[in-house]
Formats: C-alpha cells, sequence, structure tokens
C-alpha cells in the first residue's frame, strides 16, 4: 500500500523505498519474520540483469567519444564523496566506513550488498543511500520545471503484466540463476549481483539475448529487497538514523553541490542541456537516475554512459577506498564474510552496536 502511495507520487524507486518503509515499522515495533536468503539472492541477480539491460551499444559509443572528460567527472564526483564520508567518519558521526559506502555515487541497492559485504552496516548505508534518492528527485523535478522549463515528467501508466517474450525471458532468468550461482559460489563480494550483470550486459550488448525484465518481476524483487533491509533495523538503529540526519543531510546537499559544478563544466565543454548534465553527474543512484532519465526530455544514452562508467569504477576501487579510510580511522574491515559465519556476523553486530551507543 504504502509503495503504491509513492508510486502515484511519482517518486524514483518507490517500489522499494515503501517496502523498506513498511519493513523497518515491522522490524522497530518487534516483528520477527525475516526474508529467505534464496529470495534476497534471486532479487540480487534480479537487479544484476536490469542494470546489464541498460548497457548498450549507444552508450558505449557516447562514452567512447567523450571519455577524457567522462574520466574526469567521475573521478572528481567519486574523490568528493570519499572525502565527506571519511569526514563523517571522522567526526565520529558514523561507525567505520559506513560513511563512506552510504555516500558511494553508485546503484543504490548493489552499494548495499557491497558494503554489507566489507563490514559496514547496511542500514545505515540505505538509509543514506535512499535520503540521497529522495533529494536527487526533488532536485531533478525542480530542475526540470523551474530552470531548463522542461515540462515536468510525464506519467507513464505501468502494464504490470505484459505479453512476454517467452525464449527472450527464459534467456533472462537463466542469465539470472546460473550468474547468481556463480557469484555465491565464487564468493566475489556482491557477486549474486555482480556476476548476471556483467555476463547478462556482454550477451545484451552485443545483440546475443535480449533482456526481459516483466515489472512484475522487478517490484518483487524491489519488494525482497526493501524488506531484507527495512527488518533489520532496530529502535537503537533508527534512532541512531534520525540524530544524524542533520548532518548526513548536509553532506549530501555539499555532494550534490559539487556534482551540479562539474554538470556545469559539461555544459560549457560539451554542450549538453543542464538536465542532462546534472542527471549525468547526479550522486543518486545509477538505478534511480535511470528511471528519471527515462521519463524526462534528455539525452539519455549520455546520461547512462557516465553514470555506468562512474558506477564500474566505484565497484572495482570502492572496496580500497573503504580500507583506506578504515585505516586512517584506526578501523579494521574484516575480510568478505562467508556463507554461516554467525560468529563473525554476531561480532560485527556487536561493534555496531557498541559503536552506536
Amino acid at each position: 500500500m504504502l509503495s503504491g502511495l509513492l508510486e502515484l507520487a511519482g517518486l524514483p524507486a518507490a517500489l522499494l523505498l515503501g517496502a523498506m518503509v513498511a519493513a523497518i515499522l515491522v522490524g522497530t515495533n518487534g516483528g520477527t519474520v525475516r526474508v529467505p536468503r534464496i529470495l534476497y539472492y534471486a532479487a540480487q541477480a534480479v537487479i544484476g540483469c536490469m542494470i546489464a539491460r541498460a548497457i548498450t551499444p549507444a552508450i558505449v559509443g557516447t562514452f567512447l567519444k567523450d571519455w577524457p572528460l567522462f574520466i574526469s567527472v567521475m573521478l572528481g564526483v567519486v574523490v568528493a564523496s570519499s572525502l565527506l564520508g571519511w569526514g563523517l567518519g571522522r567526526l565520529g558521526i558514523l561507525p567505520g566506513t559506513t560513511a563512506v559506502w552510504g555516500l558511494s555515487p553508485g546503484a543504490a541497492s548493489v552499494m548495499m550488498v557491497m558494503a554489507e559485504e566489507y563490514g559496514a552496516d547496511p542500514r545505515l548505508v540505505a538509509f543514506m543511500q535512499y535520503l540521497r534518492v529522495v533529494f536527487v528527485a526533488i532536485a531533478a523535478s525542480v530542475i526540470a520545471r523551474f530552470v531548463v522549463h522542461a515540462h515536468g515528467t510525464v506519467a507513464t501508466q505501468i502494464i504490470w503484466f505484459p505479453p512476454l517474450h517467452w525464449l527472450s525471458f527464459g534467456e533472462t532468468v537463466a542469465i539470472g540463476l546460473i550468474g547468481g550461482i556463480v557469484g555465491r559460489l565464487s564468493r566475489i563480494p556482491g557477486g549474486v549481483v555482480l556476476v548476471p550483470m556483467f555476463a547478462g550486459a556482454s550477451l545484451h550488448g552485443t545483440n546475443l539475448v535480449t533482456i526481459e525484465l516483466p515489472p512484475w518481476l522487478l517490484a518483487m524483487s524491489y519488494a525482497f529487497l526493501g524488506w531484507n533491509i527495512g527488518l533489520g533495523f532496530t529502535r537503537d538503529i533508527l534512532g541512531h538514523a534520525v540524530r544524524v540526519l542533520p548532518q548526513v543531510t548536509l553532506a549530501i546537499i555539499a555532494l550534490m553541490l559539487i556534482c551540479g559544478g562539474l554538470a556545469l563544466v559539461l555544459v560549457e565543454t560539451v554542450g549538453v542541456d543542464p538536465l542532462t548534465a546534472y542527471l549525468a553527474t547526479s550522486p543518486g543512484g545509477m538505478d534511480s537516475v535511470a528511471i528519471i532519465a527515462a521519463s524526462t526530455k534528455v539525452d539519455v544514452p549520455f546520461v547512462l554512459a557516465l553514470q555506468i562508467v562512474r558506477f564500474m569504477v566505484v565497484l572495482l576501487i570502492g572496496p580500497f577506498i573503504s580500507r583506506f579510510v578504515a585505516s586512517q580511522l584506526g578501523h579494521q574491515v574484516p575480510a568478505p564474510e562467508k556463507e554461516g559465519d554467525s560468529a563473525t556476523a554476531l561480532a560485527r553486530v556487536k561493534e555496531d552496536e557498541a559503536e552506536l551507543d
């Protein structure tokens, strides 16, 4: 119901946010229900396929055309987010490297998975990531309406159960299933998302397969991810999130202003329109920005090219940044946990709670 209301309000990632908020209400009021791990992993694999679908030859061509500029702008955003995250950790506002992952400009759902693998608190990371999604969505609407005079976004009616191309759907399921299993067995951090993403992008980008993801499947995946995150919240964690809200909000606004400055560079050097430049540099998370770009009058390949390249870079260097920041703050980042390592998981939870106290 909450997801439906947010969807009607036109909020990006509404289905995931609604499920997460509802689960937070349950989790902080004594609820003990949990999402089965197999459904959580399946949802991650679907997200990987969703991102793979966005990587097209047009995006590759756009990147190759202006790659030096793209790399420079992308590195500017990554450095800014890392420094702001380090600052929040240095001031003791958030525990460990949680602030670094919370401000990391990648796909929000993937950043949460990576954060959990590398010892950050995924609940606070989710809080920061989706708070930023809301800020960026609001800013994009304001820019579209009042700055570039785009006539708002056009509400598109979602057809939840469209006719399926069964061969394409079967290929997509196979990519997600096999890729998810390989990613899990390989112990690659975030591999359940990353392996289907890279495999799907390679096959989809070369037109060997067509990734078919019906809205009902995406909605279920968003719900499982949202429930898994929200049910992990406790009253103490939620109380801490509320206490650090002013500082986190200032950090998000600072990051958005820096990205806005980089967007002006793109406007002046490449000649793209302001809204396209803003979305291309936006720190809102690649998945949510893709949704906003698809519903506005912008150069979608340009936006996704920069977002995807930055996402790839964050995936590659995020763990190194996390470890470097941890060493500077005097923390130790644990190695990615193995399945069933309950002692390590319990120890980490106790450490998190001690830091929050």
